[in-house]
């Protein structure tokens, strides 16, 4: 692979978006994280051809505004959007929130442990999975 790859994460949390950087920056030093604080600006951020756009988004489905299930409808509803990996980050187990997400087109589903070692474990494995799956254009 050439170049940098660029993740988008969504989420409103600062302490789960300082956890996030802290666990791939050790990881996966390779990657560029760009984060967001709601769905809102995602549309615009993907459409964006001043700066690379990115091949992953790791959504977080409640937050304020635009929420993770709005902005999923949106990005899967745009056709120049259709090649995105969406990983959905959360901390929801329920089985109707899991069932929602894979009907409106989400990739992945990914359950976000409170215990950091856990989390760090369960997010670098999300990403090589998605690394070793990924074909770049």
């Amino acid at each position: 692979m050439t170049g940098q790859q660029v993740v988008l994460v969504v989420e409103d949390s600062e302490e789960d978006r300082e956890a996030i950087e802290r666990a791939l920056s050790r990881s996966h030093p390779e990657l560029a994280l760009e984060f967001l604080p709601e769905g809102g600006g995602v549309l615009a951020r993907l459409r964006a051809t001043d700066r690379p756009r990115p091949s992953l988004l790791l959504l977080d489905l409640n937050m304020p505004g635009v929420d993770g299930y709005r902005t999923l409808a949106d990005i899967r509803a745009d056709d120049d959007l259709a090649d995105l990996t969406v990983v959905v980050l959360t901390s929801s187990t329920a089985s109707a929130d899991i069932d929602r997400c894979y009907a409106a087109g989400a990739d992945s589903y990914v359950y976000k442990p409170v215990n950091f070692i856990l989390f760090r474990t369960v997010l670098e494995g999300a990403i090589d999975y998605w690394q070793q799956h990924h074909v770049q254009d």
